[in-house]
């Protein structure tokens, strides 16, 4: 399994149900600031479980013409691949979409009646996870509005309607079930006509005869498809082959976009991305990830292609994503003195002498200003990555870890006063300390995790970074946060000036506790199990401390007025636990032990006691709180001259939800509604 860079520590106690961890603080601001802050508006429209937000780019207006024009050019590139990932989330999306918007934007009857109120509903849910599937939780949207009056409104066939209504068909858009066939499961549109064995069985082969100590990521680029001669083939995610079309535009615009870059550097960084784009040669992405994970001295830096495996059951296939940024400067000082300080972490880590790596290279940590979110990270989106995902680009060449402090920021300014902290929190002292450490900590976790955590420890030679199949992402997450917290009760992070004292860092173990415990169920439907790899991860650490510390009763469910808390008893043993539990981790990572993944993600990260779901629900209902967050982009406008050359760039955060998505789907749109 390759590296997961997204991290998102959901439903943390100090910002509710928000994606958080907490955002960096910055320069106090000027009286002119502050009235400009008040006048921001973060919290949007909400709806179902969702509830949207805007980020402010800040600082954006100072930067130079140059750097504004390569910005643009960069989210035009990002934007033009949306209709990427809505094919690679289900093969129907695309038609189902189209249909909905027409019939949102052209109904003539009642727009307030229930059915037209329920569709409005869908559609909104459905701009925001990309398809028909829940975004977190992986399962099909229930819809309110009938059959018969969707038919009635629009041209829709029985097929489609099937994969609407029918409960029983594309149930999930990732099934991780133990003991079923994981790809022929899942509705994500990776796969055809191919089973979980042929697709293992494939790539099994590549592998074999690849380059063992340099291993492209087999499979990230393309869908797996069974002809019907019986023929196992690869169809490419190309200029020329599977989403030309998108593609086609995104290269367009990174080629616009190369003359503004910072350095040659960068613009190498470019024309490597849009030859692996034009000819989808892996090795040509391991190249472009190497100048990539290189250039530093950029200001402003994106992120673009087939990055993450999460979509895939198997953990192979790639979505399509972007980010566009620029570093926070001040905010960068603190992931700096850790990536300084990296190979100390690695020296003193808990695991064994033999999962450590002897040099620790080329970690490179800031913490960004996100000025365009696009694919898989739009509107949910990360607060933390950590790429390339490469495990040997990783180990010989090092990484990117970055903190998006503008989105952190957003989420704290949305979350407060939502009386999350007061409800969950065992007492008084657990308040006081979130209250008091609970940003601080919440920030040095997520750096930890990104700069640090993912880059540390190694395979052992021969060891397919794939083995772990589907517990690979859950393994991998579960790492990097352990690494953080038993970290973050280091005396090192006081002495290099990152925590004010020695009891800061509890802050962090009460809301780790606390979410994995508790307040995360909050997501998943009664009756369901644990399906989502962040919230697995998140589960397998507090569950198996929690019962590894019975014996020394280091922490306890306590109940009180019916209500259920977590109590820690002893903050030291805890940090023991964490590091006992890392070193297992490591193990299973470095030896591609997938019995030891499995049993550990099995026993503890799945599986959910239904009284304790029940009075979770209950109590958070009376809260008022989405439980889900997502953003709307700011909109980017160049002012040019009467030669067509750009003077200036404008941004602008008015633009509504619904008045986005639909700017998307018709400026954005590159794609035929069947790709095949």
């Amino acid at each position: 399994m390759k590296t997961i860079a997204k991290t998102m520590m959901i439903l943390a106690l100090t910002a509710a149900t928000a994606d958080t961890l907490k955002a960096e603080q910055h320069e106090a601001p000027s009286p002119m600031d502050a009235k400009k802050e008040k006048k921001f508006e973060y919290n949007n429209e909400r709806f179902a479980d969702l509830q949207m937000l805007r980020y402010k780019v800040e600082g954006f207006e100072n930067l130079t013409l140059k750097q504004k024009t390569f910005i643009y050019y960069l989210q035009e590139a990002a934007l033009y691949g949306r209709d990427i990932l809505f094919d690679q989330n289900g093969k129907y999306n695309l038609r189902i979409r189209k249909m909905l918007e027409d019939v949102y934007v052209n109904y003539q009857g009642d727009r307030e009646s229930k059915n037209f109120k329920a569709l409005e509903t869908y559609l909104k849910r459905m701009w925001f996870s990309n398809g028909i599937h829940h975004h977190y939780g992986s399962e099909k949207f229930v819809p309110e509005f009938t059959r018969k009056w969707l038919q009635d409104c629009a041209v829709c066939s029985d097929e489609i309607a099937d994969v609407i209504f029918n409960p029983g068909v594309l149930q999930k858009r990732v099934n991780l079930a133990e003991g079923e066939d994981l790809v022929k499961t899942s509705a994500s549109n990776y796969y055809e006509n191919v089973t979980q064995r042929e697709a293992e069985e494939f790539y099994a082969k590549q592998k074999a005869e690849g380059d063992s100590l340099h291993p492209v990521m087999y499979g990230m680029n393309s869908r797996l498809v069974k002809t019907k001669n019986g023929t196992i083939i690869e169809k490419k995610w190309t200029i020329n082959g599977l989403y030309g079309n998108a593609i086609k535009k995104i290269v367009e615009n990174l080629e616009l976009a190369r003359p503004f870059a910072e350095d040659e550097q960068q613009q190498k960084v470019i024309d490597l991305l849009i030859s692996y784009y034009k000819t989808g040669d892996l090795k040509t992405f391991d190249q472009y990830s190497i100048a990539w994970v290189e250039n530093t001295a950029p200001l402003v830096d994106f992120v673009n292609g087939f990055i993450e495996c999460y979509g895939d059951p198997l953990g192979l296939k790639c979505s399509w994503e972007s980010i566009v940024n620029f570093k926070d400067i001040e905010a960068t000082k603190r992931t700096e003195t850790l990536s300084a300080n990296a190979q100390w972490f690695e020296d003193h880590s808990p695991v064994a002498p033999e999962f450590k790596k002897e040099k620790v290279k080329g970690i490179t940590a800031k913490v960004i200003k996100a000025a365009i979110l696009a694919g898989d990270l739009y509107p949910s989106t990360a607060i933390g990555i950590n790429l390339p995902n490469s495990d040997w680009v990783r180990a010989e060449h090092g990484s990117k870890s970055v903190t998006i402090g503008n989105l952190t920021d957003a989420y704290n300014q949305a979350a407060k006063g939502n009386g999350m902290l007061q409800e969950f929190a065992y007492g008084k002292e657990e308040i006081a300390l979130i209250e008091k450490y609970g940003d601080l900590t919440d920030d040095l976790h997520t750096d930890l995790h990104e700069c640090l955590g993912h880059g540390s420890g190694k395979l052992l030679e021969g060891v397919d970074g794939d083995s772990l199949k589907a517990y690979g992402s859950t393994i991998e997450e579960a790492r990097a946060d352990l690494f953080a917290l038993y970290y973050l009760a280091d005396p090192k992070l006081v002495e290099l000036g990152l925590l004010p004292n020695a009891e800061a860092y509890k802050a962090s173990y009460i809301a780790q506790m606390q979410n994995g415990l508790l307040t995360q169920l909050v997501r998943i439907n009664l009756g369901n199990n644990i399906e989502e790899a962040h919230m697995r991860n998140r589960a397998l650490i507090a569950r198996w401390a929690f019962e590894h510390g019975k014996k020394d009763n280091v922490m306890e469910l306590v109940k009180r007025d019916g209500k259920t808390f977590v109590k820690i008893n002893d903050y030291s043993k805890l940090r023991h636990l964490f590091g006992e539990l890392l070193a297992e981790i490591q193990r299973v990572k470095s030896t591609g032990d997938f019995k030891g993944a499995q049993t550990l993600v099995e026993t503890y990260g799945v599986k959910i006691d239904p009284e304790l779901h029940r009075e979770i629900l209950d109590r958070y209902a009376k809260l008022n709180i989405a439980p889900y967050k997502g953003f709307i982009n700011p909109v980017y406008t160049a002012v040019r001259d009467n030669d067509g050359n750009i003077t200036d760039v404008k941004i602008s955060y008015t633009e509504g939800y619904a008045e986005q998505m639909l700017r998307y789907s018709k400026d954005y749109a590159t794609l035929p509604l069947v790709n095949e």
